[in-house]
């Protein structure tokens, strides 16, 4: 079966990436399927694309997913690209799909909630009470204070060396510009992003960072969207501090808030530690593949 390719205008543009779209329909313009391809255009991640493919379960296995892949690949390559990554669910039709495409597994992630009914409160106060000598948490909601801006941008290098394993995901450069313009993008879709900071006492420095967005309407579940300490000063349990405080702040601030969801590499066993650590429990994994073009 041959189905017709439409390309669709898309207006999700932001300043660091611009997406593609294209619709798969029959004879009868009955939608099969849709792929987007991202384009990262920031310095450091020109050669990569992300692909997001997906088609209505009545129709796999007719060839609609391998003429929509063909096409957003096919962009990719026109637009110079080095590599096509994509995510899919542990065990999920597109976890058969990709591989079989010619795409290789180059990340696992796993996945985890924590019901914030759940949260031991006392055990919780004890983590954030104890002394970290030469440390201090602050925290902000939206856009980091100006006082704080240039030494958070520069701590975002903190992630610099999160375990990605062979996923060719390239470098991103933080100024104070990318940093305010990330807050104003969660902002302008009406969530609310709570940041919260260990600062180095000896000089008012950042030392790590935790960042948590919560739905507009305070329901639903939260995501963590990075926790991250910079090298040298790891080893004094801030990122298990920082992400504490962050949970009893959505705990005392957003009381019909479910949960809070993380995602981290599964090599990344340090993070995962201080997730069990804090009652986060395992909820499912999912295999990024990339296609090297």
């Amino acid at each position: 079966m041959s189905s017709r390719i439409t390309a669709l205008t898309d207006p999700v543009h932001g300043p660091n990436s611009r997406r593609l779209a294209w619709l798969a329909s029959d004879a009868d313009s009955v939608p099969l399927g849709t792929a987007f391809l991202r384009l990262f255009n920031s310095p450091g991640q020109e050669h990569l694309t992300e692909l997001n493919l997906a088609v209505h379960p009545a129709e796999r296995r007719r060839h609609v997913g391998s003429q929509l892949l063909d096409t957003a690949v096919a962009a990719a390559r026109a637009d110079a690209r080095r590599c096509v990554i994509a995510q899919a669910d542990a065990g999920s039709p597109g976890d058969h799909f990709l591989p079989a495409h010619g795409f290789r597994k180059v990340l696992t992630l796993r996945f985890s909630r924590l019901p914030l009914a759940d949260v031991d409160t006392t055990a919780l106060a004890r983590i954030i009470e104890r002394a970290h000598p030469g440390y201090r948490l602050t925290s902000w909601n939206k856009t980091v204070p100006d006082h704080l801006a240039e030494t958070f941008a520069a701590s975002r290098r903190a992630m610099d060396d999160m375990p990605m394993d062979d996923t060719d995901y390239g470098t991103v450069t933080w100024d104070v510009d990318r940093v305010r313009a990330a807050a104003k993008a969660v902002e302008q879709r009406g969530d609310h992003l709570h940041t919260v900071a260990a600062v180095d006492t000896s000089d008012g420095s950042i030392a790590g960072f935790t960042e948590l967005v919560v739905p507009g309407d305070g329901r639903g579940d939260g995501q963590h969207y990075g926790t991250g300490v910079l090298p040298e000063h790891r080893g004094h349990g801030l990122g298990r501090w920082m992400k504490a405080e962050s949970i009893r702040h959505a705990h005392q601030h957003h009381p019909d808030l479910g949960g809070l969801l993380t995602d981290t590499a599964d090599s990344n066993t340090h993070m995962r530690q201080i997730n069990d650590s804090l009652g986060y429990t395992p909820t499912h994994t999912t295999h990024q593949y990339q296609l090297d073009l």
